[in-house]
């Protein structure tokens, strides 16, 4: 056996077009909503869900290769979940650049500008 360390995948950072791109493909996806309730029904991207005690325990029941997408306001709170969820042992991870402001800038503008 040896002592090297196993590499953690990374954790990429996709744009808003991006993420539309692969939820169009028909890719499989799980689009993290890390946000608080009230920020939540002020805006959201359709598919979304909030990462609440239950998605979270769904979460991790789901197969380590699932394509998962965190999104928030500010990037502290996608990546501190991004993080957490690679601790886990999670390999196919990303962030959305910008959160639900870019989303509504560059792709659907009828989400509104939290």
């Amino acid at each position: 056996m040896s002592d090297t360390p196993i590499a953690e995948a990374p954790i990429r950072q996709l744009s808003a077009p991006e993420l539309k791109a692969l939820i169009e493909s028909g890719t499989p996806v799980e689009l993290v909503d890390v946000r608080t309730d009230e920020e939540r029904a002020l805006a959201w991207i359709d598919g979304s869900r909030l990462l609440d005690q239950a998605y979270h325990e769904a979460l991790l029941r789901m197969d380590r290769n699932t394509p998962i997408v965190f999104q928030c306001h500010h990037e502290v709170r996608r990546q501190q979940a991004a993080e957490y969820f690679r601790r886990e042992g999670f390999r196919n991870l990303s962030n959305l650049q910008g959160g639900i402001d870019a989303w509504s800038r560059l792709v659907d503008a009828s989400v509104p500008r939290d």
